[in-house]
């Protein structure tokens, strides 16, 4: 893409990895950006080079710490400062997202106050990934481009060619998301009830439905503890599964998840490249979604559909 382009893509720190594949695909450079860090753990955001009537695209997950957060709230106040013409946060992994509602009383809702911090911010339209619950779309005041992990995990999971699959949700939660896909690829869908006593800890879990001899793929729209999904594979392997595995759409794999699933009955849990990985476990695996963002970015600049993109 020439210096001259429209449109100009940037990124924060924690997800720089992410935005050069997309401006790979996008035959474009990465925009030059400076942050800057001072002793006490203040940053400051620097554009060094001209955006003025230009869209500019923000590419950055929220995942903690928050100073990703804060590194793109930054990113777009100095963008509307310096006259950019559109403001398009590309936010691959909403952090927060969990806390979408009241579940119990005097509890803030982080999903809403987010969306209300990125929009004081100035940002014309959010591009983003599997949110933890789809209403949450409704808490922006600007469009939402909500892109689904499906789009890359189908042509993943179909090229293993697993026979007698079984799609399987880890909790209540998970059904709508899993029932997607058993509908998708005509297989039956088998339902896990957990009981949870605190958050990040799992009790019991009970498979409902028949996974003997058959391979499982347990769908999630994210593995923070990896307490759910690998207490669940093991109890399906122990009702007779021949295998199980995980897809995910965001690895989010807080200690101790990484050795959870090294030690657990699950053949691989498979995720989206939204959260970087690197704590060396051999059972995870990632695959890119930098060109179904690269490509709903070109498509949102030319005005063009992306309906096509979502293929359930």
């Amino acid at each position: 893409m020439a210096s001259n382009s429209s449109y100009l893509v940037f990124s924060g720190t924690a997800t720089r990895y992410l935005a050069e594949k997309i401006c790979t695909y996008l035959d474009c450079p990465l925009g030059n950006l400076v942050i800057t860090k001072f002793a006490d753990g203040e940053f400051s955001v620097s554009y060094e080079e001209s955006i003025r009537g230009k869209d500019v695209f923000l590419v950055q997950s929220t995942f903690p710490n928050s100073d990703n957060l804060m590194e793109l709230l930054l990113m777009i106040d100095a963008a509307k400062r310096a006259s950019a013409r559109s403001i398009n946060a590309v936010i691959p992994y909403f952090g927060w997202a969990r806390q979408d509602r009241k579940d119990k009383p005097r509890v803030s809702i982080g999903a809403k106050l987010i969306a209300d911090m990125l929009s004081v911010a100035g940002i014309s339209r959010l591009i983003t990934l599997d949110l933890h619950a789809d209403q949450e779309q409704g808490f922006f005041d600007v469009p939402v481009d909500h892109l689904y992990a499906s789009s890359v995990m189908i042509p993943y999971l179909e090229s293993l060619k697993l026979d007698n699959m079984v799609i399987a949700a880890p909790d209540m939660g998970a059904s709508k998301r899993a029932n997607t896909y058993a509908k998708f690829f005509n297989c039956p869908l088998v339902l896990c009830n957990k009981t949870r006593p605190r958050p990040n800890e799992v009790g019991s879990i009970v498979v409902i439905g028949d996974v003997k001899d058959a391979n499982v793929v347990i769908i999630d729209d994210m593995v923070d503890t990896a307490g759910t999904i690998t207490k669940a594979a093991d109890v399906m392997m122990e009702y007779g599964a021949k295998s199980v595995r995980a897809i995910a759409s965001h690895c989010v794999m807080s200690d101790p998840a990484s050795e959870r699933v090294e030690k657990s009955a699950l053949t691989e849990i498979c995720f989206t490249d939204s959260i970087p990985y690197n704590k060396g476990c051999k059972k995870v695996n990632q695959v890119s979604i930098a060109h179904l963002l690269a490509e709903t970015i070109r498509r949102v600049e030319n005005n063009e559909s992306i309906s096509n993109q979502y293929l359930i």
